[in-house]
């Protein structure tokens, strides 16, 4: 998990000071730092980053981060998402069970997928009612409603 958090790291920092204009110069960039990674890894990165392109003039695009209010306004949807969706929260081991109203499924899971749970491997969004969340190694499901709690404070038990 440290190598996710300092490879997120080093993307912002990069699409910072450079001019980005693909993934394969980002990932070169990445891999000239020492980082072993994916084009399929660094496209979640980018995903989970928020990142998108705008005009570079008459160069074509750039890669571009969200500002602060525009990152708050995502997170506050995806919060909004999670609470309309979900019904109850419970696990066993590093598997999370979230139920949710019938059809809420996919937003609950794309919800917990971008809010920034770094202990969160991955969700499967069942076909109607039901979010399974897999946690790393050694996180808890108590850790995961603690870390969902402080991404959205209207969470109740």
């Amino acid at each position: 998990m440290k190598e996710r958090i300092a490879r997120l790291k080093a993307i912002r920092r990069l699409i910072k000071a450079c001019r980005i204009e693909s993934q394969e110069a980002l990932l070169g960039h990445l891999q000239g730092e020492g980082f072993a990674l994916t084009q399929a890894t660094l496209s979640r990165d980018l995903k989970v980053l928020k990142v998108g392109k705008i005009s570079g003039g008459s160069k074509g695009y750039i890669y571009s981060l969200p500002n602060d209010e525009e990152q708050r306004e995502f997170e506050r949807a995806y919060a909004a998402d999670f609470l309309r969706g979900y019904i109850s929260i419970d696990w066993a081991g590093n598997l999370v069970v979230i139920r949710t109203y019938s059809g809420h499924s996919d937003s609950v899971a794309l919800a917990v997928d971008n809010l920034g749970l770094d202990d969160v491997l991955g969700t499967i969004a069942g076909r109607d009612n039901t979010v399974f969340a897999v946690l790393r190694e050694g996180f808890s499901g108590e850790e995961f409603l603690a870390k969902l709690k402080q991404s959205i404070p209207e969470l109740e038990d």
